[in-house]
């Protein structure tokens, strides 16, 4: 798939390049980020070289991951979400923003845009979420999204070598009012 541009009330989501290393590499220095994400620790210049030259263009051109930079409308980026396909209609969303962008709902704006593109484009059932325990601010702008949490998982991620619970949720195309691909059918609440 060729990467598209999304463009929201106050962001433009559009893919990553070369032209975007230095931003993606500075962004990438924040202790929270690298403490919540998987990202290698610590990030070096040639983390970004390869995750903007390489990685986020193989994910498009495979199909396997499609990478989204949140850029302002002056070009300054705000932060990256990431959708990766895990089965038959089923993807995984992933994100962080940068520390001078948080708390301005640039997560949730982008989150709720990029989910509907994946529902529409990539017939998608299901988007799951992902973050470990603990993470509130991941979880915040999960919830405000539309996600419903369903649980934790335990020893369900890997976060550099250590397995750690986590939290899952899930958004599906109704949520938004759309058609899902598949039939549906909810499990019925037990009888009291």
């Amino acid at each position: 798939m060729e990467p598209v541009t999304i463009p929201t009330a106050r962001l433009r989501l559009r893919t990553v390049g070369p032209d975007d290393t230095d931003a993606v590499y500075a962004a990438c220095q924040d202790p929270d980020i690298q403490r919540w994400t998987t990202i290698p620790t610590p990030y070096l210049p040639e983390h970004a070289r390869n995750f903007t030259e390489h990685d986020v263009p193989d994910g498009w051109a495979n199909g396997s991951m499609f990478t989204f930079g949140l850029f302002l409308p002056g070009g300054e980026l705000t932060g990256m979400l990431g959708i990766s396909m895990r089965s038959l209609g089923v993807a995984e969303i992933g994100f962080w923003t940068t520390p001078h962008h948080r708390g301005n709902g640039y997560m949730t704006e982008a989150t709720r845009a990029a989910a509907r593109w994946a529902f529409h484009h990539l017939c998608i059932d299901r988007l799951e979420w992902r973050a470990e325990v603990g993470n509130a601010a991941s979880r915040a702008v999960a919830e405000s999204a539309g996600f419903t949490l369903e649980g934790t998982l335990r020893a369900a991620l890997n976060n550099n070598g250590v397995r750690r619970d986590c939290w899952v949720g899930s958004l599906l195309p109704s949520d938004f009012g759309l058609p899902s691909t598949a039939p549906y059918l909810p499990a019925r609440a037990p009888s009291a």
